[in-house]
């Protein structure tokens, strides 16, 4: 395949990081990363490729409509893989203005730059141009029983403000898509986890609370069941989708991996008792440091995706499974400490839970 340049938004985040780091360490792809660096944004975690001959950073606001101009004319990129956003429930709730303002008017200066930048292209480059957008699978809301999942046709319910927003940005997609005829693709994803995660997501919290011997907050009684895939797996995925997906449709991605979320902190806790084991007073187990908090509200009570269309269509299936994961996740914020230390500048300190 000929080599293409990639403009990702939200690049310095969890997911964006993980999809620069694989462009640029497995392809012959180029990127182009526009982040605005808000708290969530660490360029530390793209140190290992920031160097290479294929990569560039823009410091810009999605929001900055002249900024934005100037990035596509400057970069002339062939496909916008657009990854910023505003994307933690707890935060939502307590300040949706930024969440509206972000994900819905961000992702509208987007594409109309975008499509701006299409309509003069020539024929051959306007017609392998693609807007791939990277949502979640909370736009769907919540699943009842236990055997029902979001296919792509699932009716949007949304239940919180970031929810309400992505699936708002997902109609302006496909909106500018429909009217416009413009080239987009759509991903719902269920919960991402792996290295790089922001702590206050509740994997990394949960990590970095039980080595300093705080509390475990679990929300309500933590039989909430979410989707759990590996950054990683989902960074392929979205790569693969954008070179090769047909354009106007969508895919879910999802790891096949249903678990309730105190289950999840048990594992965690059960990997850190195995390579770390307790040093802490009258803390045998880490396990011991759980406390149930009041439930969020609007808290969605299971996710579930159905991935079969992506598999069958494009032949793209998770290579982690929720053990192999994560064991990866808690031996990385083992390892890497000081990335932890320098991407808590002081504003956070671990006082959400996080999205569930």
């Amino acid at each position: 395949m000929t080599s293409k340049k990639l403009l990702i938004t939200g690049g310095a985040g969890f997911i964006g990081s993980a999809v620069i780091r694989h462009v640029i360490n497995n392809t012959n792809h180029s990127v182009v990363n526009v982040d605005k660096l808000t708290y969530a944004g660490n360029l530390e975690s793209l140190t290992s490729i920031e160097g290479h001959a294929n990569y560039a950073f823009e410091h810009v606001d999605i929001c900055d409509s002249d900024a934005i101009k100037r990035v596509f004319n400057k970069h002339r990129p062939d496909i916008v893989m657009h990854l910023a956003a505003e994307s933690h429930v707890d935060r939502s709730i307590d300040g949706p203005g930024e969440f509206v303002q972000t994900n819905i008017v961000g992702t509208y200066v987007l594409l109309e730059q975008a499509r701006a930048f299409w309509a003069e292209l020539e024929d051959d480059k306007k017609d392998d141009f693609r807007f791939h957008h990277v949502s979640t699978d909370e736009v769907y809301g919540d699943l009842e029983g236990m055997n029902d999942l979001f296919t792509e046709d699932t009716a949007y319910a949304p239940s919180s403000p970031y929810s309400a927003a992505k699936a708002s940005s997902d109609h302006l997609v496909r909106a500018w898509q429909r009217t416009f005829n413009f080239p987009t693709l759509i991903t719902n994803c269920s919960n991402n986890y792996g290295p790089y995660q922001f702590p206050e997501k509740l994997i990394p919290l949960i990590i970095l609370n039980a080595l300093e011997g705080k509390e475990l907050p679990i929300y309500g009684d933590g039989k909430q069941i979410r989707d759990w895939l590996y950054v990683d797996d989902h960074a392929r995925a979205l790569l693969h989708v954008a070179l090769t997906g047909e354009i106007s449709e969508t895919y879910n991605i999802g790891g096949h991996n249903e678990i309730q979320n105190i289950k999840v902190v048990k594992t965690v806790c059960s990997i850190l008792d195995e390579l770390v084991p307790s040093k802490l007073d009258g803390i045998k187990q880490y396990e011991e440091l759980i406390t149930y908090v009041d439930d969020r509200a609007g808290h969605d009570v299971r996710y579930a995706i159905d991935a079969t269309k992506i598999d069958k269509e494009l032949g793209w299936t998770p290579d982690e499974t929720f053990k192999t994961g994560i064991y990866k996740t808690v031996q990385w914020y083992l390892d890497n400490k000081v990335w932890c230390e320098h991407v808590q500048d002081g504003s956070y300190q671990r006082e959400r839970l996080g999205t569930f």
